[in-house]
């Protein structure tokens, strides 16, 4: 090779590393962000296979790339707002996760079925998400639209946790919740009855009381 052309290779091959050097070549932060999107969801995948028992040893490979890629992006300053907020979303739906899974762990590791623990993991979280419900209603007879929202948010609790749903329709709730409401006015002489709807130990917990208020 001549000398001119020897020189102006050694030009261009350093050219070349600067740019790789500087990060041209780097991915842009929406391209790490649907990676570790699609690497979380392709680590659930493998977990279920795992504790499915299709899989002899869990997938801490996957793990530990997930993991490494949410650390390099949390110390990434120059993330804008709204890539900061779509990685605080992958991020907690990670930690959700982990935290399935190290519990479902702990229950192999304790001789319980992985499957019936991974489902009362599932089933303890929903029920810590669902919000106390009151209602206070004057004829359950004649109201039938909040009555509707009782029913609502009873069926909303028992789906949470997990409880049975079948053969309880609106008009057969309908019936007990109005007999209810006349039994205890008649009983304590109030005008309003008040309904509560809560869970409590991962049960739903369904009061009625006189209102007195």
């Amino acid at each position: 090779m001549a000398p001119r052309d020897n020189r102006l290779f050694r030009a261009q091959l350093r050219a070349k590393t600067n740019r790789n050097s500087s990060g041209e070549n780097e991915p842009t932060p929406d391209e790490q962000l649907s990676r570790l999107e699609e690497d979380i969801r392709r680590l659930k995948i493998e977990f279920d296979v795992f504790f499915n028992g299709a899989s002899k040893r869990p997938p801490y490979e996957t793990k530990g790339r997930v993991e490494t890629l949410l650390k390099r992006m949390a110390d990434d300053r120059t993330l804008s707002f709204a890539h900061r907020y779509r990685y605080n979303q992958l991020a907690s739906r990670y930690n959700a996760f982990r935290e399935l899974w190290r519990r479902t762990m702990q229950g192999r590791e304790e001789g319980r079925d992985p499957v019936v623990t991974a489902r009362a993991s599932a089933k303890q979280q929903a029920a810590e998400h669902f919000k106390r419900a009151n209602f206070v209603c004057n004829d359950p007879h004649r109201d039938v639209e909040l009555v509707k929202e009782v029913y609502q948010a009873l069926m909303e609790a028992k789906k949470a946790c997990g409880e049975p749903m079948e053969d309880f329709s609106f008009p057969r709730f309908h019936r007990l919740l109005a007999s209810q409401a006349d039994h205890l006015k008649e009983r304590s002489g109030c005008e309003r009855v008040s309904f509560s709807i809560d869970v409590d130990g991962g049960h739903v917990n369904f009061k009625a009381k006189a209102d007195r208020g």
